[in-house]
């Protein structure tokens, strides 16, 4: 199985529509076949995400530092919970364990896990795909952040097109199913 990681937020912020399209988002990566990685929190955009790819019959693997369980209520009620020493460890395992990186909303922490994602594919450390899921235009201000980076020329295109914003949840999942089908091929090879 291809484990896709999603970053988001632990809080549920103050629009239900986010969390609704975690759980929508959620319930598609499973339908699609695809495994959940991610913090491993059963509350907010986090808690929302991990019950749909368990609605849809998915597997989940959630990565938590000790320090966090009661904080993020981490989920002991998941197939495959990892607690680690710490957010590093975190971040580590989870890069190793998946094949592609989304992001949905989420704060200061969804949006640092992004951009290390980000830079480390640019600085040629790995080659997963990044997505980005704009739900209710949440990231419309970061798509036009990494657009002015261009023009202002802070980063060239080719560290442009490693972001790729999507407005659909089914689209990107498509994507998903695509872009893990060729990686699996070139793996085979």
């Amino acid at each position: 199985m291809t484990n896709v990681c999603v970053f988001c937020g632990a809080s549920p912020g103050n629009r239900p529509e986010l969390v609704e399209a975690a759980g929508h988002l959620g319930e598609a990566i499973g339908r699609a076949g695809l495994g959940l990685v991610y913090g491993a929190g059963g509350v907010g955009m986090m808690g929302a995400l991990s019950d749909g790819v368990l609605r849809a019959g998915g597997h989940v693997t959630g990565v938590i530092p000790s320090a966090l369980m009661e904080r993020e209520f981490g989920r002991t009620d998941i197939p495959d919970l990892r607690v680690v020493a710490d957010m590093h460890e975190r971040k580590s395992l989870m890069y190793e364990l998946s094949a592609a990186f989304v992001t949905l909303p989420g704060g200061l922490g969804t949006l640092e896990e992004f951009f290390e994602t980000v830079t480390w594919s640019q600085l040629g450390f790995h080659t997963k795909p990044s997505l980005v899921l704009n739900v209710a235009s949440y990231y419309s201000p970061l798509r036009e952040l990494l657009d002015h980076a261009l023009t202002t020329g802070f980063i060239t295109p080719m560290a442009r097109d490693l972001v790729s914003v999507y407005d659909d949840t089914d689209e990107l999942v498509a994507e998903l199913v695509g872009l893990t089908a060729v990686r699996a091929g070139a793996d085979a090879i």
